[in-house]
């Protein structure tokens, strides 16, 4: 395998990416078992057969995409800003830097897509590797270097976490479902997320004596 991708990785830049994107195109609109590597041949602009001097089998394709998507989202946590503690502006900038990620590879992303609800026996124990690779160690390396003080003393650290996580995956889940491709995602998604946000920060900081202030106000004014 290595001899295989050796042979792809010497070739021009250009011509490595027409190949990429093809080949993520065809998998994302046709799932493993009806994606045509004759479509991908002439996508890509290559000649026939061409595609199997870099690649075994159409399974081998398959998997060396699945691991070209991780070494794009490993491009989100290069970005990050580390002194940054608080967690809600932490995963906001997250936020930004994945808008930015997915629209600089949308066939990346929509390819991630269609593997999640991929069933082919061929593919799926991979996938599902990959899944859970990047779900456990996107949250791990969300949360590295956060300031815990800010959280409120009579909170379960663990079950609170537990909730922020289930938060986090589903909406990921349900934006996700509701693009048809991530070239069309917007800001208004990040902005729906800040809603989220700040509920759970109201919910889990400790309160701020303005905050306190502003709530007190805020029944006051309701009573009068």
């Amino acid at each position: 395998m290595i001899i295989v991708y050796s042979k792809f990785y010497s070739l021009e830049p250009d011509k490595r990416e027409r190949i990429i994107n093809a080949s993520l195109k065809e998998f994302a609109r046709n799932g493993y078992e009806k994606a045509s590597t004759n479509e991908i041949i002439k996508e890509a602009e290559i000649s026939k057969g061409s595609l199997f001097n870099y690649f075994n089998s159409k399974r081998e394709l398959y998997l060396f995409l699945l691991d070209y998507v991780v070494k794009v989202i490993d491009k989100i946590y290069i970005e990050i800003d580390w002194n940054q503690t608080d967690i809600f502006q932490r995963m906001r900038e997250i936020g930004l830097i994945k808008l930015k990620i997915y629209k600089k590879y949308p066939h990346a992303f929509n390819f991630l897509k269609a593997a999640a609800h991929e069933d082919a026996t061929e593919v799926k124990s991979e996938i599902n590797k990959i899944g859970k690779y990047l779900i456990e160690s996107g949250l791990e390396r969300g949360y590295k270097n956060i300031d815990w003080t800010k959280f409120r003393d009579d909170i379960d650290i663990q079950k609170m976490m537990k909730i922020i996580n289930w938060t986090i995956l589903s909406f990921a889940e349900e934006q996700r479902d509701k693009v048809r491709s991530f070239e069309d995602i917007s800001m208004d998604t990040l902005k729906e997320w800040d809603d989220y946000f700040d509920i759970l920060k109201r919910c889990f900081y400790k309160q701020e004596p303005g905050d306190i202030e502003a709530v007190s106000y805020g029944t006051k004014r309701e009573d009068q």
